[in-house]
């Protein structure tokens, strides 16, 4: 009897440490500081938010379920140095916060992409939380959890997606507000069939702002393909 129990106890505790997942694939980073590196992407399933850009649908539902340590197993075989946790939201499943704990007790280089909609206060300090401030042009503007902005440190990232002339103002309102180019990175990128590129490259130019242009290698490399 006592075997029984003992058996459905660790079946319990393995429960608490699994994350469902979307995908696990190795391709270059295409975004933000870590651009151009060869990086293992950890997808988690779900988000809390409708973005009006996104282009990661298909990570809103379904997904598998994996155990954190089979995921540390996928990661490792692929041999490459850099991590990204993404998503969806990864941390809408709290257990995430487990993941990048045990990925860089692993030794990896840990980014997180979340949307800034819930708080980062948990993640360990070694990840690299790429942040998004939610433009007015998203239609989640609401959704900004502004109290995330004081925790942010130069070893973070803070991204604007610019769907429009009004959302490159709007931006350059909040990163003078916040002084955000003082703590840590600041990245502005074209939403994709919305400004082109040249046009926020020259919008960037002319305001002289202190911000790094960006556009997502991935897409200029393999288009809309999932899994790159």
């Amino acid at each position: 009897m006592n075997d029984v129990a003992d058996a459905a106890a660790a079946s319990a505790a393995r429960q608490t440490e699994r994350l469902k997942l979307t995908e696990i694939f190795f391709s270059l980073q295409g975004e933000a500081r870590d651009a151009g590196w060869p990086t293992v992407f950890v997808r988690l399933t779900g988000c809390p938010l409708r973005c009006t850009y996104c282009d990661t649908t298909y990570s809103f539902y379904g997904g598998q379920w994996w155990e954190i340590d089979a995921i540390l197993t996928e990661v490792a075989r692929h041999g490459a140095r850099h991590v990204c946790v993404t998503g969806g939201e990864p941390l809408a499943q709290k257990r995430c916060l487990q993941l990048l704990e045990k990925l860089c007790d692993a030794g990896y280089a840990v980014s997180l992409e979340t949307s800034g909609a819930l708080d980062i206060a948990g993640v360990d300090p070694r990840v690299s939380r790429v942040l998004d401030v939610k433009t007015p042009g998203s239609g989640e503007e609401a959704r900004n959890l502004w109290s995330n902005l004081p925790l942010l440190t130069a070893h973070d990232q803070v991204k604007f997606v610019i769907c429009s002339r009004e959302d490159f103002d709007w931006a350059k309102q909040i990163l003078a507000q916040h002084r955000l180019h003082e703590v840590c990175d600041v990245l502005f990128s074209p939403s994709a069939g919305q400004v082109e590129a040249r046009a926020l490259a020259d919008w960037i130019i002319e305001e002289k702002l202190p911000v790094r242009f960006q556009m997502q290698l991935h897409k200029i490399l393999w288009g809309e393909e999932p899994g790159r």
